[in-house]
């Protein structure tokens, strides 16, 4: 098997020191990238700093012949988000793949969500995903290459309890996604969406109320963080010059290409709708396509493979 997918690129990788981002920086490192680890070290509500997790990912790097450094900035500061793009460039001379992995939970039902609920999960994870892509995409063009790797959750393509700050950040980063990939595919400049489901301390945070949800939860414990890295590093190697614009799932050993939105249905009037024709005529025709109200564990029924 090669070994060197990534050879000579550089990756910056958000919300590296645990989980998810760790495992993308390990497996991408050990594919011959060298690794900008980004990691505040905060908690999963977003507080504290600890530099510990981003130094020993860098340093489990460098005892397997890698190179990485660290970096503990926040993706929710515009000028943070610059400078460690900056220090990607200037520690390795050039930037060629980002991984928008870092964020935050602060679920919460909705009529009980404060504005502090909503506002910090979408800074960090819809705005931080639009900063550190904004301050990548300028030296994605001068170079005419690079790959966004965004994170995109089911909550949000799909819907989920007590996650409308969480779930309209991800759904948000599904558009952001697609729009730069249609923007900078003039440049060589690709970007697509990976929705995971794995275990992390910000899915350690849901309450367990019944059996039922516990059995889940323990479901969940076996998709590890590990298997969500493999599709990521394909991501942005070469070998997917020729993918963008896409969303897709990974569940333990299944990878899913995910739909997008298209029209299902259309009603027509020629005379032109008012409220009345629209309940006589519109919903009727249109009501059997309605989409149930259901959560991301009820259209994915089935136990993972």
């Amino acid at each position: 098997m090669s070994t060197d997918m990534l050879k000579d690129k550089v990756i910056l990788v958000t919300g590296a020191g645990r989980g998810i981002g760790r495992d993308i920086a390990l497996l991408a490192a050990s594919r011959g990238a060298k690794v900008v680890v980004n990691d505040i070290g905060g908690t999963e509500k977003g507080e504290g700093e600890d530099r510990t997790p981003a130094m020993e990912v860098v340093a489990d790097i460098k005892d397997a012949g890698g190179e990485a450094v660290a970096n503990y900035d926040s993706v929710a500061d515009w000028d943070a988000a610059h400078n460690m793009v900056e220090q990607a460039v200037t520690a390795f001379g050039r930037l060629d793949g980002v991984v928008n992995n870092a964020g935050i939970l602060r679920d919460v039902i909705f009529h009980k969500m404060t504005e502090e609920d909503f506002d910090a999960v979408v800074n960090v994870h819809l705005k931080g995903s639009f900063n550190v892509s904004r301050a990548a995409a300028t030296h994605f063009r001068e170079q005419g290459s690079g790959a966004f790797v965004h994170m995109t959750s089911t909550s949000g393509l799909i819907g989920n309890f007590g996650q409308v700050n969480y779930g309209a950040a991800k759904l948000g980063i599904a558009g952001l996604s697609k729009c730069i990939a249609l923007d900078m595919s003039r440049f060589g400049v690709r970007s697509n969406c990976i929705s995971p489901f794995a275990w992390s301390r910000l899915i350690g945070t849901i309450p367990i109320a019944d059996e039922a949800q516990a059995a889940r939860v323990e479901k969940i414990k076996q998709m590890t963080p590990a298997k969500i890295a493999p599709v990521a590093v394909f991501l942005l190697s070469e070998q997917a010059n020729d993918v963008s614009g896409q969303i897709f799932a990974v569940r333990n050993n299944e990878i899913f290409l995910m739909g997008q939105s298209r029209p299902l249905r259309s009603v027509q009037r020629t005379e032109g709708w008012n409220p009345e024709a629209v309940a006589e005529h519109a919903h009727p025709a249109l009501s059997a396509h309605y989409y149930a109200l259901e959560r991301s564990q009820d259209v994915f029924n089935w136990d993972p493979v």
